[in-house]
């Protein structure tokens, strides 16, 4: 093996510290190679290794009746929901390379994350993003944000997976550092899930997909360092995807799957065929070996170096047996896929990368994967100084503004709150034809073929919250995404989880970090909803600071039978208004605060885990009853805003409603406070009776607003405006 003289800046220029370098020559036993050191390079990232996260993730509830694949243990977590059936789902982020090239960076985004689901032997039935962006004003971000979407639209859309739901906000934070989160749902039988561990000793290697070129080299490395003015020289690292060849790689390997071809199979993601040859070896204590000269190639000159740790996008890793390659090969050929022998399975534990046969690393597996001898951290914790003047919001010294109606017109025109239906009407939400709730409603709900099932799915977080109280945000989080998936009918399973966070080493953002992953805990802990992995994403930060704490939960739901699902619309001329859940009392974190007072502040609300928790049963019965004809979750704009957006319905319709509702406290705090727990929902009158008899039962909170009727938005004696004039504020173009 070709030695070479390693200094400080080529490891600094590896993200290697002195530390770990020693680590590294004690694992070896000798200096690296110019191969090993990329190698160690990006499985030793926080993007690969999660070094400095993964003993606080390890915290996090993973078990659960449903599980079928805990989290960590496969490339995405697998749920049974009954007969055989089972869902695949994870989320994942794709921040940097977004950043730098919008377009490419989230269509490959999409592109890993379905890789990721079919590779489990699921067919990709659902996408959702949740997206953050800077001030909507700044060109920058305008072109972010047009490059963001028309990627996520254009990769969905080809390959053909409906993109049903997901979330777009715009913070100052994100300035700069956009966030981009994909997250991908799938359906299998229990028989075809795929593991990813290799067995078998002299098992074939083999590498399917598309050719290895150079784009995406130290992706993985460069998702783990904050983005800075130099970047931009950094664009190498933004992978290129085809959706064309990712939808032929995936009726190819579900066919291999379901053909009972395959002993493992691994999507070569971030760090490539090092992190696929590594985590298939180091999983089950076996070796692998490859020759690079054997990798299908679509550029001239490439290095064993370059081979190792490109990043190309629609490529497998596939162990099978020897008897079986023939037919396995002629599955990819009928796909117009390459499905060339690399390597074989060896007993020794390691990975060994050879070209034409010359040694040019030869690594223990054990040492690169999580669990192994990859280094683990706990960082430094800090309370932010900041929260010292943030928590000190009196109400006394904010100003009640009386014109209430134009408070709403201005809180439905809000970046975060206004319609986002020239995002998501760019997107094919109708492929496949068994989307039941479109975009736009809390949860989207897609039928699962040939029974009555269907799945709901949600992805939720305010950030602000979690700046303000990083514990409180992240178990409201984990509500909202709760109380969307109830609100569709839906029985919440579990969730699937993107921690995005600045950088670790800084105290004040490890501090956000760790009390987030409480928070989280804590609220799965209490709704039962096991966290099936998922992703964490540091470093997000610009040159003027980090974004806000953004753990954005991915929350699975499940439908015994479609015809029941619900929507947050208005149905009908004459059903009664009611909310279910108690007045807001609390200010803290609202949108109200930071659009009226420019004001970002205050406790964020709490959310009361026992109470959610009874919430979300009674919800469900009167689902199962059939005694609800809409219901809508209450969050950001407060109960004005919630009882606004059921009167917009889809097919852009409107219908008005009369409401009285006198607070007994600040009108402007009841009506745009954000407090959790609470939901609006219509009945039938002829309902009545047996709907308050089921609240009763469950002692929960509940007040008679009023009925829908008419086409104006009627409150009091406040206000008096027709919807038709509401929706135009609401469908403001961002």
């Amino acid at each position: 093996m070709n030695n070479i003289e390693i200094n400080d800046q080529l490891l600094q220029a590896h993200g290697i510290n002195t530390e770990e370098y020693t680590q590294i020559k004690e694992i070896l036993k000798r200096e690296p190679t110019w191969v090993e050191l990329g190698i160690f390079s990006v499985m030793w990232s926080e993007h690969a290794s999660y070094k400095n996260s993964i003993r606080l993730l390890k915290t996090l509830p993973r078990e659960g009746n449903c599980m079928l694949a805990k989290a960590g243990e496969e490339n995405a977590g697998v749920v049974d929901i009954g007969d055989g059936l089972a869902v695949s789902f994870k989320i994942e982020s794709h921040n940097h390379p977004s950043a730098l090239e919008p377009y490419h960076g989230a269509a490959t985004g999409v592109g890993g994350i379905l890789r990721d689901i079919f590779t489990m032997g699921a067919r990709p039935v659902a996408v959702l993003d949740s997206l953050r962006f800077g001030n909507p004003g700044n060109p920058k971000v305008k072109h972010l944000f047009k490059g963001v979407v028309d990627g996520i639209a254009d990769y969905g859309n080809c390959f053909g997976v409906p993109t049903v739901g997901g979330e777009t906000y715009f913070e100052d934070s994100y300035e700069g550092n956009p966030l981009v989160n994909a997250m991908a749902v799938g359906i299998l039988r229990h028989e075809h899930l795929a593991k990813s561990g290799a067995q078998g000793i002299g098992n074939h290697v083999v590498y399917v997909g598309a050719k290895t070129g150079r784009d995406g080299i130290h992706g993985a490395t460069f998702a783990s360092v904050e983005l800075s003015e130099e970047s931009e020289d950094k664009r190498t690292a933004v992978q290129v995807g085809d959706p064309f060849m990712e939808k032929l790689l995936l009726e190819a390997t579900l066919e291999v799957i379901q053909g009972g071809l395959v002993v493992a199979i691994q999507d070569m993601g971030a760090a490539g065929l090092t992190c696929s040859c590594s985590e298939m070896s180091g999983k089950t204590g076996v070796g692998i070996e490859i020759d690079v000269a054997r990798v299908p190639q679509r550029e001239t000159g490439m290095t064993p170096y370059e081979i190792m740790l490109s990043e190309s996008q629609e490529r497998m890793l596939i162990i099978a047996e020897p008897k079986k390659f023939d037919a396995l090969r002629a599955i990819f050929h009928k796909w117009d896929l390459e499905a060339v022998i690399i390597g074989s399975v060896t007993a020794d534990g390691l990975l060994t990368v050879k070209e034409n046969g010359n040694i040019v690393a030869s690594i223990p597996s054990e040492s690169l994967v999580l669990g192994g001898k990859a280094p683990v951290y706990i960082r430094e914790t800090c309370e932010p100084t900041y929260l010292l003047d943030t928590r000190c919001l009196d109400l006394s010294d904010l100003p009640e503004i009386m014109d209430y109606q134009n408070i709403l017109c201005r809180l439905l025109s809000a970046p975060n709150i206004c319609s986002k239906k020239d995002v998501y009407r760019q997107y094919d939400h109708m492929v496949q034809v068994d989307t039941i709730i479109e975009p736009g409603s809390d949860a989207a709900v897609v039928r699962v073929k040939d029974t009555k099932k269907a799945l709901a799915m949600s992805t939720d977080c305010n950030s602000r919250y979690c700046w303000l109280d990083p514990y409180e945000g992240a178990k409201a989080a984990v509500a909202e995404a709760a109380r969307n998936v109830v609100c569709s009918g839906a029985k919440p399973l579990a969730i699937t989880n993107c921690l995005n966070f600045g950088n670790p080493y800084k105290p004040e953002v490890y501090w956000t970090f760790a009390e987030s992953i409480r928070g989280m805990s804590d609220a799965c802990l209490a709704f039962n909803t096991p966290v099936t992995g998922g992703n964490v994403s540091f470093y997000n930060e610009n040159p003027s600071g980090a974004i806000y704490p953004t753990p954005v939960i991915g929350m699975l739901g499940l439908l015994n039978d479609y015809s029941k699902a619900v929507t947050q619309y208005f149905q009908n001329e004459g059903d009664l208004i009611y909310l279910i859940g108690s007045e807001c009392k609390e200010i803290g974190g609202s949108e109200y605060l930071k659009i009226i007072h420019q004001k970002v502040s205050g406790m964020p609300p709490k959310v009361d885990l026992e109470k959610e928790k009874v919430l979300q049963s009674l919800i469900l019965e009167l689902v199962e009853k059939g005694l609800l004809n809409s219901a809508h979750d209450c969050s950001d704009g407060g109960l004005l805003v919630c009882l606004a957006e059921c009167c917009f319905r889809p097919d852009g319709s409107n219908i008005g409603i009369v409401v009285e509702h006198q607070p007994k406290g600040r009108k402007d705090v009841s009506w745009f406070g954000e407090a959790h727990g609470r939901i609006i929902v219509t009945i039938n009158p002829s309902n009545e009776h047996e709907f308050l008899k089921v609240v009763k039962k469950s002692s929960y909170d509940l007040s008679k607003l009023g009925i829908v009727t008419g086409t104006g938005f009627v409150i009091d004696q406040e206000i008096n405006i027709p919807i038709y004039t509401l929706r135009k504020y609401w469908e403001i173009k961002i």
